[in-house]
């Protein structure tokens, strides 16, 4: 892993902060957590305007419609939109972090053209149809059916947990499409349009008020052979695909973003006094070392993924894994610092601490990423 910056990623580093000056200023004010209409129309004008000046799919291969950037220049990039207060991907994440870069890596010449540069442009969202109500952790588990009838799958089933449903275009939805199969196989990987005849979307409203999940219905819903990407039934494999963007590479921008809110905490322990306790003291610099590891394991799963063809590692399930508690031990932290009184619900940083909670569920649990280091990559047998 090269570390070291060339003239031409300084210059790239410069550029873009010069342009983030300029055109941060202009954005609109944003919307109200609760208007995702409104949080949808923000989040894609951002990425429209990143689209434009160049930046948007920065490390994604030139063939599926990006810049083919150096992981160092991805990094510089993260860096410098979190420093400055970007917004980040905000309601498409699932499109920019781990479905385009699916469809990037296993999708048809036909499908990257027609599913990538929508999303690159800021126009279409999508959403992820993997968990189901009766599979919890065990995801090759999950009971949505697709029956072929000639060019089309005929989809019954439900999903939960689907981020941005009520507001996507398109759905990474996994099925079983040969019951028969060991669990494992027998999945394909679809491509659904969210306005098909069959889908009706419910929101979930959180902990902390949000409604960002939704639980979906499918009711004999068509979607065409042609959204499948991959082989039928080969759809595990795609997943592992999915799964690796999704752990490995897509909570990057949230490191940076944890080591500037570790600053604020850090800056409001001297003013208010807390600095005094050493124990806090230990507490705020061993979590600044945790994210600086982090940080550095970030670099080396980026680098990783660029050297395989753009496919990160099982490192992934590391970083996933040691990333989830940091975070919550950086809010847990940020309620020691701060005090019962700025913790209000109206505060971002409660609303922060409860969205916490679930990164040690999101993206596969805890338990399932120890067995992925343990089997994996220590070599431990498999528990029965």
């Amino acid at each position: 892993m090269d570390l070291s910056h060339t003239e031409e990623e300084q210059d790239f580093r410069a550029r873009l902060r010069a342009w983030l000056a300029k055109v941060l200023p202009e954005l609109p004010a944003r919307p109200s957590p609760d208007d995702w209409p409104g949080r949808r129309a923000y989040d894609l004008g951002w990425q429209r305007r990143l689209y434009d000046a160049g930046y948007a799919g920065l490390h994604w291969p030139l063939d599926a419609g990006g810049r083919g950037a150096t992981p160092t220049q991805h990094l510089i990039f993260l860096e410098e939109t979190e420093r400055a207060g970007a917004p980040y991907v905000g309601a498409n994440f699932v499109g920019l972090l781990h479905a385009g870069p699916t469809i990037a890596a296993e999708g048809t010449a036909g499908q990257r053209a027609r599913w990538l540069p929508p999303v690159l442009r800021g126009e279409e969202v999508w959403c992820q149809g993997f968990s189901e109500p009766g599979a919890g952790s065990d995801l090759a588990a999950l009971r949505t059916r697709a029956v072929r009838d000639g060019d089309a799958y005929v989809v019954t089933g439900s999903k939960i947990w689907t981020s941005h449903a009520e507001v996507a275009d398109w759905c990474e939805l996994l099925v079983r499409t040969d019951p028969a199969a060991p669990k494992h196989k027998g999945i394909s990987w679809l491509a659904m349009p969210m306005d098909a005849p069959g889908v009706t979307v419910r929101p979930l409203r959180t902990l902390a008020g949000s409604a960002e999940f939704a639980e979906v219905f499918l009711d004999e819903v068509r979607v065409p052979v042609a959204n499948r990407v991959g082989a039928e039934n080969d759809g595990w494999r795609v997943t592992m695909v999915t799964l690796s963007f999704e752990r490995g590479t897509a909570f990057v921008g949230e490191v940076v973003a944890c080591r500037r809110t570790l600053g604020a905490l850090a800056r409001a322990a001297r003013a208010n006094g807390r600095w005094d306790d050493p124990v806090l003291r230990r507490r705020l610099g061993r979590l600044y070392g945790e994210f600086g590891a982090l940080w550095r394991l970030t670099q080396w799963n980026v680098s990783e993924a660029q050297g395989s063809g753009g496919v990160p590692g099982i490192g992934g399930s590391v970083f996933k894994l040691a990333y989830s508690h940091a975070r919550q031990e950086l809010y847990d932290a940020a309620a020691e610092v701060l005090g019962a009184g700025a913790l209000s619900l109206e505060e971002e940083w409660t609303a922060e601490r409860l969205s916490s909670l679930s990164y040690t569920i999101a993206a596969g649990t805890s338990q399932i990423q120890r067995n992925i280091v343990a089997e994996r990559i220590l070599g431990l047998p498999k528990g029965r």
